[in-house]
C-alpha cells in the first residue's frame, strides 16, 4: 500500500510539472530572429529551392520553418476583392517573415511583384496587426501580388504564434485590392497608397457613424489630392472605410508602425502629393494669365 500511494504521488507530481511546463513551451514568446518562409503550394521543388536560395535562407536551420500557402486560401481572402484572373489558378507568391525586436517597424521589399508595391503591402499588413518584421515577398516569374498578402499573414502568424482576426484579415485583403485598383486608375501607385492612409487616418479622427459621413470624407480627402473618383470607386471606399472602422484599431498604433517604416515607405504613406499643389498653382497662374489676356483683349477692342 505504502508503495502504491509513492508511486501514485511520484505519477502527480510529474503530472502537474508537465502541465506547469507545458503552457510555456507552447506559448513562448517569439525571439528576434526567427523566420517563417511561406511557399506557393504549386510550386516545383526546382522553384522552391530557387526561392530559398533567393531569400537567402537555411531551409536546415533551427529558427527557420517552412508552410505552404494553397491556392484556396488566397482565394479565401483576395477572392471577395480581385479577380479569379488577378489571383491565377496555382498558388506561387511566396513570404519571408523575420521577426526583429520590439519597436524596430516594418520594412518590406519584393522580388517579381509587378502590381503591388512595397507600401501597399506594408500599409495592408498594418493593418492587419503585423509589426516589428522584415518582410519580403516574391514569385519565381512576374506576378500580380495580389494574394502575396495571405502569405505575409500566415508567415506571422506561425512566427508570433498569436492569431490574427478573420475581420482584420478580411479589411487588410480589401485595402490591399482597393488601393491596387486606385493606383490603377491614377496611374500613380504611391499616391493611391497616401490617399488611402490619409482616409484612414481621417476616420479614426472624424469617427463618422453614417454612410454620408463616410463619403464626405472620402470625397474632401480626394479634393485635398485632387482627385477625381467615379461613382463605383466611392462606393468602394465607403464600404472599405465602414469594414475598417469596425476593427476599431487605435490610430495611435497604426500611425506608430506607419512612422517606424523603413526604406522610405514612411515618407510615401504620409506624404500628400506634390503634384496637387502644382497642379492649384499653375490653375492659379492660368487665371491670372486668362485675366491679363482679357485685359489686353478689351483694351485692343477699344482702340
Amino acid at each position: 500500500m505504502k508503495m502504491g500511494k509513492r508511486f501514485r504521488l511520484l505519477f502527480l507530481s510529474i503530472v502537474l510539472i508537465l502541465a506547469m511546463a507545458l503552457p510555456t513551451a507552447v506559448f513562448a514568446d517569439a525571439v528576434a530572429g526567427d523566420t517563417v518562409v511561406t511557399l506557393g503550394h504549386d510550386l516545383t521543388e526546382q522553384q522552391k529551392n530557387a526561392i530559398l536560395q533567393e531569400m537567402g535562407v537555411d531551409p536546415n536551420a533551427s529558427n527557420v520553418k517552412k508552410i505552404e500557402v494553397t491556392n484556396e486560401e488566397e482565394h479565401q481572402y483576395a477572392g471577395k476583392y480581385a479577380s479569379k484572373a488577378q489571383i491565377g489558378t496555382r498558388a506561387l507568391s511566396s513570404a519571408k517573415i523575420v521577426l526583429i525586436g520590439s519597436g524596430k517597424g516594418i520594412t518590406v521589399k519584393t522580388h517579381n511583384i509587378t502590381t503591388i508595391t512595397e507600401a501597399m503591402y506594408a500599409s495592408a499588413a498594418i493593418t492587419a496587426g503585423v509589426k516589428d518584421a522584415e518582410i519580403y515577398v516574391t514569385a519565381p516569374f512576374a506576378v500580380s501580388g495580389t494574394a502575396g498578402l495571405t502569405g505575409i499573414l500566415k508567415a506571422y502568424e506561425t512566427a508570433t504564434g498569436k492569431k490574427i482576426s478573420e475581420d482584420q484579415k478580411q479589411v487588410a485583403s480589401e485595402e490591399l485590392a482597393r488601393t491596387q485598383e486606385l493606383g490603377k486608375q491614377l496611374g500613380d501607385n504611391n499616391k493611391a497608397a497616401q490617399f488611402i492612409t490619409k482616409v484612414k487616418e481621417q476616420i479614426a479622427t472624424e469617427k463618422p457613424k453614417t454612410p454620408e459621413e463616410y463619403r464626405d470624407i472620402i470625397i474632401n480627402v480626394s479634393n485635398d489630392f485632387n482627385i477625381n473618383l467615379n461613382e463605383t470607386t466611392v462606393n468602394q471606399l465607403v464600404q472599405f472605410s465602414q469594414n475598417f472602422a469596425k476593427l476599431n484599431i487605435d490610430w495611435n498604433v497604426i500611425s506608430s508602425q506607419i512612422e517606424k517604416l523603413q526604406g522610405g515607405l514612411s515618407d510615401i504613406l504620409t506624404s500628400v502629393p506634390a503634384q496637387g499643389i502644382i497642379d492649384t498653382v499653375l490653375e492659379w497662374l492660368g487665371s491670372v494669365f486668362s485675366a491679363i489676356g482679357d485685359i489686353f483683349t478689351s483694351s485692343s477692342s477699344r482702340n
